[in-house]
């Protein structure tokens, strides 16, 4: 647990992604009126403005995107973690979501590696979406 990182502050358009990451589910919007799918949590379907979305579980599994390796943290909070890496996650669903890899191979990250979810608890009652470097044939199953 990484009681000293900052905490997530759910607003209303964001509760459910929260408390669903809380519950080790990935939580993405997905339009009803043009079927879009999208990340991040929002009250308007970014493709039509369209206010009919609903929450649907993504599989946890995407494609790095891009990435950087961070080696001077932004904050004292992280000062701990560095070297780490902050990826574009392209989710299997297709929207793209910025989240960390993390993980003892975590800095052998590469464009095109093959990633799946995992959460990390943030104090007592938070949990936030992460994601790992795996093999390709896991993705399969």
């Amino acid at each position: 647990m990484n009681s000293e990182l900052p905490i997530p502050v759910a607003n209303p358009d964001s509760q459910v992604y929260w408390d669903s990451a809380n519950q080790e589910r990935l939580m993405i919007r997905q339009c009803q009126a043009c079927k879009e799918l999208h990340f991040m949590p929002r009250y308007l379907c970014p493709a039509c403005w369209s206010t009919e979305l609903e929450w649907i579980q993504a599989s946890g599994f995407g494609v790095v995107h891009s990435f950087t390796i961070v080696r001077r943290a932004p904050m004292k909070e992280f000062d701990h973690l560095v070297p780490y890496v902050i990826a574009l996650i392209e989710l299997k669903e297709g929207p793209r979501m910025m989240t960390n890899i993390v993980g003892q191979d975590a800095l052998e990250t590469r464009i095109g590696d093959q990633v799946k979810v995992c959460f990390e608890a943030r104090g007592p009652a938070a949990k936030v979406p992460q994601f790992v470097r795996h093999l390709a044939k896991e993705v399969a199953n």
